[in-house]
């Protein structure tokens, strides 16, 4: 499961917080490792990436704390660094999950395309939560804290699936070799 957050909701925009979780959607097993990286804004606004005063505005509203772990300058890693660790986190993930591929899918790629590097999915590779859960219904809890931290959205949207795939009784396809 990936998860970003950032400065706008167009394919260009400035990343501030990007999470991954490994899952197994088959079971309600414990999660695999997690990778937290925050990006550096400087490097990307430098790039071009934009930024959206509506996000900006949004962002004001949110709370404190939230908002110092998004939008806080230290412990941030340039975008090499960043994409390095992600394609290695990625490394043999069959499925690439995310909370609507429009969103946060479109804007890695946007990203990597701009630093002229390739993506680590292929196209058929990616799952998306959203429509997911508005087809079998949102498993996950109302009044939830803790939005907007990248990795902790990671999770509870994981959770989300798992928790459908166990009611929908949706088994691990067995392929023929």
């Amino acid at each position: 499961m990936l998860d970003l957050e950032t400065l706008g909701t167009r394919p260009d925009c400035v990343v501030l917080t990007l999470g991954a979780i490994k899952f197994c959607p088959f079971t309600p097993d414990k999660f695999g490792e997690g990778l937290y990286l925050r990006l550096d804004v400087d490097q990307q606004l430098a790039l071009g990436r934009d930024v959206q005063q509506d996000t900006m505005d949004w962002w004001s509203k949110q709370d404190p704390l939230v908002r110092e772990e998004a939008l806080g300058e230290s412990n941030r890693v340039n975008l090499e660094e960043a994409t390095r660790q992600l394609n290695k986190f990625l490394v043999g993930a069959n499925d690439i999950w995310a909370q609507g591929p429009v969103f946060d899918i479109a804007i890695l790629e946007n990203l990597y395309r701009q630093l002229g590097k390739p993506t680590p999915w292929n196209f058929w590779q990616i799952r998306d939560s959203r429509t997911l859960f508005g087809v079998h219904g949102d498993p996950r809890k109302k009044g939830r804290t803790g939005h907007h931290d990248a990795l902790a959205d990671c999770v509870y949207q994981a959770q989300g699936v798992q928790a459908i795939y166990q009611q929908q009784n949706i088994k691990k396809p067995e392929y023929k070799k």
